[in-house]
């Protein structure tokens, strides 16, 4: 008997959701108790020096699953968003949900063959190249933009608790998944606005130092709203694990996708 191999990708992009929880859990942890900080990147070489190479292939396996499911989602609304510009912003916000995800897959056989390293400065490297670009700095201000409405975009989504209608519905009803995604998705949220505005001010005043990503948007938080923003990077990976076991997925219909790809084929 062969496996459904849309059941697989299915299954492993739940272990892709755990393993997303995993990385916000230490991220969280990390600044309450030594006050690090951290983007999902610099988590996973955290993750990586304690939890071993076993730890690591698992990771591989759910951030692949998972970034393929949601480059799945963007190409083929397998999750149902409804048409028209919403629908046509939320896969697009999917297909980079994707990418990242990916790209934290090959960091993961990066750190796997010991050539990873955790940089802080990603963020800063990334906006002097896009500087030394024709164009670099409108290029910076828009990404910048982009990161301010994806930031505005998760603070509705933790008003409105709109994230529990992917929850199997008798989870849905519970307080804890709830507040968990509430809290998770508020401090997600501001860290997005956060790093956006650092982006558009490189462009402006085109200098990449200016740029910083998730880690240097925390270490900019000065208390107590670093702490309240570390407990909700914690409770987004709660919730997270969550969905790892309740969220609702559509299988990704790999079947039917290897067989039109093979009608297009010249014979």
């Amino acid at each position: 008997m062969t496996a459904d191999p849309s059941r697989t990708l299915t299954l492993l992009t739940r272990l892709g959701f755990a393993a997303r929880g995993l990385l916000y859990l230490v991220i969280g942890l990390l600044i309450l108790r030594t006050g690090r900080t951290e983007d999902p990147a610099g988590a996973l070489s955290v993750v990586a020096e304690g939890g071993g190479r076993t730890l690591l292939y698992l990771i591989i396996a759910g951030f692949l699953a998972y970034g393929l499911w949601r480059l799945s989602d963007a190409a083929f609304n397998i999750e149902r968003h409804e048409s028209g510009r919403k629908g046509l912003v939320e896969r697009l916000g999917a297909g980079a949900s994707g990418i990242v995800h990916l790209f934290l897959a090959w960091q993961a056989v990066k750190l796997l063959k010991g050539s990873g390293q955790s940089s802080g400065s990603g963020t800063q490297e990334g906006a002097q190249t896009a500087l030394q670009l024709p164009g670099g700095e409108l290029a910076l201000e828009l990404a910048g933009l982009v990161l301010l409405g994806v930031g505005v975009a998760q603070l509705v989504n933790a008003y409105k608790a709109k994230f529990l209608q992917h929850l199997e519905p008798q989870v849905a009803s519970q307080p804890w998944a709830r507040w968990s995604g509430q809290a998770g998705y508020a401090a997600r949220g501001l860290v997005f606005l956060i790093s956006g505005t650092f982006l558009v001010a490189a462009g402006f005043k085109e200098r990449a130092s200016e740029a910083g990503g998730m880690a240097e948007a925390l270490a900019w938080l000065t208390s107590p709203w670093d702490v309240l923003v570390a407990i909700g990077l914690l409770l987004f990976g709660v919730y997270s694990l969550i969905e790892a076991r309740y969220r609702v997925l559509q299988d990704v219909p790999v079947d039917g996708m290897a067989a039109k790809a093979r009608s297009k084929l010249p014979i």
